[in-house]
């Protein structure tokens, strides 16, 4: 049976009110009898609800927010931008990642129940988005930032990742690139089709049908953008560009264009997707579509903030724009030459 503000107080030998001063530090209390209402609540291990800990202002003033790890590249971003705007309207955030699968849910779960906060930012943590929309269609305010095409039955906060793949692909055909490698990200993600959508269309557009060889899918990792590269040189493939689906396995790309001896950007242009801080420190510096992720934070907490303010949320998507950053890994095509697998002849193989 789970334990009430009441369990408390009869363990204390204090009043429920008591109890719930001591909770929201409000009021004058004996240090020795606050003291021993905290040890209570420890040996006990109550979760003090948002009712208990609200009880004299009427909300938790904490937002949760449920990420699947901290280690994703770009969570830095997103968090900063969520915690500038939740601290500047005087609110918490509680965080909440599902590094350790069901055990991870399950605690946030029993948070949910004890309602621990008011509202919940969420980058949905695979297979949890059933559950989410659950949350929210019983009263809990959500808002979904980064909702990778699935559209979800509450609101959020998403990027045109679609617009983002056709400007890498006008970039790459503005440079004369015409026959591009592609590493994608994991296919079930919505934003993975939606950037090889947009790049594929860009290019039939101007009369060039991508070589599906061509296309590898990745897993947005250093390690993925390396395996691509290799994969295409087996395979004795010819291309002179490469579109990654995100930063880190351009990174890897161009490490592993670099070390068959050819250069990046003259001899393999290379645009990735995010602009990451890391993106600025490749070598040569990496062209990328940026995606505002910290503003994605900022727009998604001030839906909560105006919710609690009184404001509805809003019924649809709120989407925010990409933006192409030209950096020193693309350059124009000089030469009629292009990758071709490491010890074969360097001669140029392609036609421009």
């Amino acid at each position: 049976m789970s334990i009430t503000i009441a369990d408390v107080a009869a363990r204390a030998g204090v009043s429920k009110t008591t109890v719930s001063r001591v909770l929201n530090g409000k009021g004058e209390l004996d240090l020795r009898t606050a003291e021993r209402v905290r040890q209570v609540i420890a040996e006990l291990g109550y979760v003090p609800s948002a009712r208990a800990v609200g009880l004299a202002r009427g909300r938790t003033r904490i937002v949760g927010m449920l990420v699947p790890s901290l280690t994703w590249p770009w969570m830095g971003e997103v968090l900063q931008g969520a915690v500038d705007v939740v601290e500047s309207e005087g609110y918490g955030l509680l965080l909440f990642t599902c590094n350790r699968g069901e055990e991870s849910m399950q605690q946030f779960a029993s948070q949910v129940s004890a309602q621990s906060f008011d509202g919940l930012l969420v980058i949905e943590p695979e297979g949890t988005l059933a559950y989410i929309e659950q949350l929210h269609s019983r009263g809990l305010p959500v808002v979904l930032i980064d909702d990778r095409a699935k559209q979800p039955l509450f609101p959020s906060v998403a990027t045109t990742n679609r617009a983002g793949g056709e400007a890498a692909a006008q970039h790459l055909l503005e440079l004369g690139r015409r026959h591009p490698l592609v590493i994608t990200g994991v296919d079930w993600f919505g934003c993975t089709q939606e950037r090889l959508d947009g790049f594929r269309d860009t290019y039939a557009a101007a009369g060039v049908e991508l070589d599906r060889r061509l296309v590898f899918e990745g897993d947005f990792t250093h390690e993925s953008g390396r395996k691509g590269v290799q994969k295409a040189l087996d395979a004795g493939l010819r291309f002179d560009s490469i579109f990654a689906h995100n930063d880190l396995s351009a990174g890897g790309a161009i490490q592993a264009v670099r070390e068959t001896g050819r250069n990046v950007p003259n001899d393999v242009s290379v645009v990735g997707f995010d602009d990451i801080p890391y993106a600025q420190h490749t070598e040569p510096p990496l062209t990328t579509v940026h995606q505002p992720m910290r503003q994605m934070g900022q727009v998604a907490a001030r839906m909560l903030m105006s919710y609690f303010g009184g404001q509805p949320l809003p019924e649809e998507p709120k989407v925010l724009p990409t933006t192409l950053i030209v950096r020193s890994s693309t350059a124009p095509v000089t030469a009629r030459q292009s990758l071709r697998p490491a010890g074969d002849d360097p001669s140029p193989l392609t036609e421009h």
